[in-house]
């Protein structure tokens, strides 16, 4: 977000610069330096402006680094997607907690050994509602982890759905990603985040997955015909 963009998220919800700078706990001059782009906007900042004007939770700044990739667990990986507004766990919203930006939420997913299986149906999702990602940093920090498989195939599922439900757009956008994904893949064997599976699990999968998965390497059997919001 810029500052620029802060101005006109401001006027399109119809706030004065003097309610938006007590909101965001500066004051009315430095706001007016922020919206003339002479002050940097800092993530602090542009966090608090995505939740003042109610904005999609891409334009929350987005934590993703090379160097280091946070883990969380299951139980704050499964609210951090009711926070994305996924029904599967909508029990779990907190309504005034600040949502995560969707990439933070999808990498930090895809960097576990073990995820309990329906937070891995999810995963697709996120691709799906949030196609406007910002890739080229996504990508880059799959690739710094080894991780470009695994957000390969859940990309590639997610294409999958969009054509199911003929959105072409979103497809079209989807594929791009999934083509730039597949210049890097690892030719290693990887799982969907189930690591921890048996040696009789691991030689079923090896001829019964899904064709998707074959091609990205991976040892699941997810697939778009069972998640139930591809219908």
């Amino acid at each position: 977000m810029t500052g620029h963009q802060l101005a006109k998220y401001r006027r399109e919800k119809k706030k004065t610069q003097m309610e938006t700078a007590r909101a965001l706990g500066v004051s009315q001059t430095y706001l007016s330096f922020l919206e003339a782009g002479k002050r940097p906007l800092t993530k602090g900042l542009q966090t608090k402006a995505a939740k003042l004007f109610d904005l999609p939770p891409t334009e929350v700044p987005a934590r993703l680094k090379s160097g280091e990739l946070p883990t969380v667990t299951d139980d704050q990986l499964a609210s951090d997607l009711a926070d994305l507004g996924y029904l599967g766990f909508s029990h779990l919203s907190r309504a005034r907690a600040p949502k995560k930006n969707p990439a933070d939420v999808l990498l930090s997913a895809l960097n576990s050994r073990k995820r309990d299986a329906r937070l891995v149906e999810a995963l697709p999702w996120v691709v799906l509602e949030f196609p406007d990602m910002k890739w080229k940093d996504l990508v880059m920090v799959a690739k710094a982890h080894d991780l470009q498989n695994r957000l390969g195939f859940v990309t590639d599922v997610a294409r999958q759905v969009a054509e199911f439900r003929a959105d072409r757009e979103t497809a079209n956008k989807l594929a791009q990603w999934e083509s730039k994904l597949e210049h890097s893949k690892l030719e290693r064997e990887d799982t969907l985040c189930n690591e921890t599976m048996t040696a009789a699990e691991r030689k079923w999968l090896q001829t019964q997955r899904p064709e998707a998965a074959r091609r990205w390497h991976l040892l699941t059997s997810l697939s778009p015909h069972y998640l139930n919001y591809a219908r």
